[in-house]
């Protein structure tokens, strides 16, 4: 039992090393921060842009999404750079079967065939609005964003964005990586206590820790998910690990074909198209 707690202790040390990489967010050239002088960080909701729905078109097709109110200032980034056109003839530079597609780097528009991307954004971050009422279920919008390590307030990248696939996740799994993704929470959490312990040689009080974060995990996770999400997750599928992660805040509502097709292309390095795949164009439906 007690080795569960030590080696996700030192997964968690891991994890932290390898983030920047492993992350669905975009590395920040800076520090992932956004400067406070900055006149165009969103930082304030705007009231009257509500119920906003944005379409993309696309060399594959057109989708469009629903933005979320609850989580107005990513919502309200979203209109602001869809109106300034700043993704029209941007890339999905990141493409994942069975996890997501990724796109709105600005450093995408121009690349040339096997130029890295993922590291550019229009300058600043854009603060998590992480909803308990938000999941990684298929066809989500969410925001990517640099890993705790170097971004602990997880905030979020000011364009880059993704739309999940996944796959099916059954009740069983779906409970087991709710409880192990809490418990996981819990390490981090406490990552220099356990390593106190593990220093003094205190088997006794890792036990009684690993225990009291078994107990805490089992019956948060079981309250986290509602039935109608895990249907969803059933049915549809998604990609659960993610969730309570990363800011999810919107949802496709038309034009899954279009993500479908997306999703499908060739891959080639650093999990970019071989053909490039183009946002032509993206606005705000009336």
């Amino acid at each position: 039992m007690i080795k569960r707690i030590l080696s996700t202790a030192a997964l968690a040390v891991l994890l932290i090393a390898m983030l920047p990489m492993a992350s669905c967010g975009a590395k920040n050239a800076a520090d992932g921060q956004a400067d406070p002088n900055d006149s165009t960080a969103m930082t304030e909701p705007t009231d009257s842009i509500k119920n906003v729905k944005i379409k993309f078109q696309t060399t594959l097709g057109d989708f469009t999404v629903q933005l979320y109110d609850d989580t107005p200032l990513h919502r309200d980034n979203m209109v602001k750079l869809v109106n300034e056109h700043f993704y029209d003839g941007l890339l999905f530079h990141r493409i994942i079967k069975d996890f997501m597609v990724q796109g709105g780097d600005p450093d995408s528009k121009d690349a040339v065939p096997g130029q890295m991307l993922g590291s550019g954004d229009p300058g600043y971050t854009i603060p998590a609005e992480i909803r308990p009422n938000h999941f990684h279920t298929r066809y989500a919008l969410a925001a990517a964003r640099t890993g705790d390590q170097v971004n602990p307030e997880r905030r979020s990248s000011g364009s880059q964005f993704y739309v999940v696939t996944g796959n099916q996740v059954d009740s069983t799994q779906l409970a087991a990586m709710a409880e192990q993704r809490v418990f996981n929470d819990l390490v981090q959490q406490n990552v220099d206590r356990i390593r106190q312990m593990q220093a003094s040689g205190d088997m006794a009080g890792l036990q009684a820790l690993q225990t009291e974060f078994e107990a805490k995990a089992k019956a948060e996770a079981s309250a986290a998910i509602p039935a109608e999400v895990a249907k969803a997750y059933a049915t549809v599928g998604g990609a659960p690990f993610l969730d309570g992660q990363y800011t999810v805040y919107g949802e496709v509502v038309d034009g899954f074909e279009t993500i479908d097709a997306i999703e499908g292309v060739k891959t080639g390095a650093a999990d970019r198209p071989v053909e490039d795949v183009r946002i032509i164009s993206a606005s705000v439906v009336e």
